[in-house]
């Protein structure tokens, strides 16, 4: 069982509210928009790795992440641009600019078929949506913006727990100004 602070479009600002919900996290994923490796460096700060791999290491609090259209070379070296992997029992598939069920961007959902993925995580949009897509027997998820740049008037993220191949306990969190 893991509980999974899922955040984006940070767009180099975090405070200290943002990262006290991620704290008790096994795993923060960060849906790309980092707009520096400062955000990172925070987050690993608080004692998480940054693991990109395929497989996540046993008692390591983990930040995953993908870069996203603002980010610079210093994200773009550390994070790649999408990614897969398998937490407990559950295929996850990541990348900033994904769209969502029955508006995906283009080539997406092919590579979501192909990979047999469960959940289908991006960000981009600074808008929060958690949409199963039935066609597909895919869970999308997009945490909304937890930075402070952008059209959004609330910032939010999204925490849950992966047990085995079930995704339950979800929390939207709306970060007050």
């Amino acid at each position: 069982m893991k509980k999974i602070g899922l955040i984006s479009d940070t767009h180099g600002w975090i405070d200290d509210k943002t990262l006290s919900y991620l704290g008790d996290c096994d795993e923060v994923w960060h849906a790309g928009d980092f707009g520096s490796m400062d955000i990172a460096n925070k987050i690993v700060d608080m004692g998480f790795v940054i693991d990109n791999k395929s497989d996540s290491k046993p008692d390591v609090k983990i930040l995953k992440g993908v870069w996203g259209n603002i980010d610079g070379k210093d994200v773009r070296l550390e994070f790649p641009e999408e990614q897969r992997w398998k937490t407990e029992n559950l295929e996850v598939f990541m990348i900033h600019i994904g769209g969502y069920p029955d508006r995906y961007s283009k080539g997406i959902k092919e590579k979501l078929i192909q990979n047999k993925t469960q959940l289908f995580i991006c960000g981009h949009s600074h808008i929060l949506k958690v949409i199963y897509d039935q066609k597909i027997n895919c869970l999308h998820m997009n945490p909304g913006a937890a930075g402070k740049q952008g059209w959004h008037k609330v910032r939010t993220l999204i925490r849950f727990v992966i047990d085995g191949n079930e995704i339950k306990d979800c929390e939207v969190i709306e970060l007050k100004p």
